[in-house]
């Protein structure tokens, strides 16, 4: 496995999936190796966990990474790549496109080459310098041309790959697990939560998730339940300050930065309300995880999250804070909807994406026999 940042990690999306195959598969009685980034985590040092040979079965290497905003992906990838080509693996497997630019190294030494993309990076256009936005479109175009298989997230994912490339890829979305659901204890300690008073944000804090719209929206409500911005800057601190100073003079607003563990576990375990007002996804596993926990959620109108919520979840109109004002006021006054929501989240969406389901559908593509 190459392209994620560490195993095991919460720094994103990416490093879930590839701790969720990667365990599981070894699990089944595979030998899966992980190629980590040697730098520091994304939201600060102090996040930094001891380098460990294994983890749940999985061989972990470290590789080579020059721990610089643009060039710790470029860096970790080519070192992970030159290992894969020279060692004894049947199949290498990329995750998001960046990454991808350096696929043709094990191509080359004959090894069979996946490529997961987790959403069209390039279209970051808030996140990436020119060099970078131009290293992510040449790694998206070496998956199209040069991967054995090309997974996708969602199917505007696979429309646009056939549509620009051409090229015929899998879906295979993400999966979810039932989750132990937590008191509150962390998180009334720490932040003075309780339960079903706060409403929750929770994701890596970058521009195209959409808290400037959240932030604004809330501070014109009247309520006394507070705002919840959970999550890491992940390279983005200048849109963290930004946000900060948007909330300021309203102590409803809480950051409470990156959180793992069991505070994770409460802040979704008791949240009143789930919100993700992303302007653009790969496919959102902080929404499948609220919704697995049993949240009402309340999601922008893209497609990649009306296709997990469907009528499970509440939409407004991406980008319109008018809207998404209006979305929730009607909550924040209609407890009995907001449980109506909660009571059908759980197993709707758990019926709905299996991760053992993801690891068979991906094993068997490893071995060309899945073309669903």
């Amino acid at each position: 496995m190459i392209g994620h940042k560490r195993v095991p990690s919460r720094e994103g999306g990416v490093e879930i999936v590839v701790e969720e195959l990667s365990a599981r598969m070894a699990a089944q009685g595979h030998s899966v190796t992980c190629f980590n980034r040697s730098g520091h985590h994304v939201s600060g040092k102090e996040f930094d966990a001891e380098k460990r040979a294994e983890y749940k079965g999985v061989r972990l290497k470290y590789v080579p990474t020059i721990d610089a905003k643009g060039l710790a992906a470029v860096t970790s990838s080519f070192f992970a790549s030159i290992q894969a080509a020279l060692g004894r693996y049947d199949v290498v497997h990329y995750h998001a496109e960046g990454p991808c630019a350096m696929l043709w190294i094990p191509k080359l030494a004959g090894k069979r080459v996946v490529a997961t993309i987790h959403g069209l990076d390039h279209q970051r256009s808030d996140k990436w310098g020119r060099f970078a936005r131009a290293y992510i479109m040449m790694g998206e175009k070496m998956a199209a041309r040069l991967a054995d298989e090309v997974i996708v997230l969602s199917e505007s994912a696979r429309q646009y790959f056939l549509d620009v490339y051409g090229r015929e890829t899998v879906r295979i979305p993400n999966g979810v697990g039932r989750p132990m659901i937590q008191g509150g204890a962390l998180i009334g300690q720490n932040y003075g939560l309780k339960k079903d008073g706060y409403i929750l944000f929770l994701s890596r804090i970058v521009p195209e998730k959409g808290a400037a719209y959240l932030i604004e929206a809330f501070k014109g409500i009247e309520t006394h339940k507070k705002l919840v911005i959970a999550g890491g800057a992940s390279d983005s601190q200048d849109y963290m300050n930004h946000l900060r100073q948007m909330a300021q003079g309203d102590p409803r607003i809480v950051f409470t930065g990156f959180v793992q563990g069991q505070m994770l576990e409460e802040l979704y375990s008791n949240a009143y309300l789930y919100v993700l007002p992303s302007d653009l996804e790969g496919m959102p596993l902080t929404l499948l995880e609220a919704m697995s926990y049993g949240n009402c959620c309340l999601v922008s109108d893209i497609p990649e999250c009306k296709a997990v919520v469907q009528d499970k979840g509440v939409l407004f109109r991406k980008g319109n804070v008018a809207d998404l004002r209006e979305k929730l006021e009607t909550l924040l006054k209609d407890e009995e909807m907001v449980q109506g929501y909660k009571r059908g989240a759980a197993d709707f969406i758990l019926g709905k994406y299996s991760w053992d389901d993801v690891v068979q559908r991906t094993l068997r593509l490893y071995q060309g026999t899945d073309r669903g």
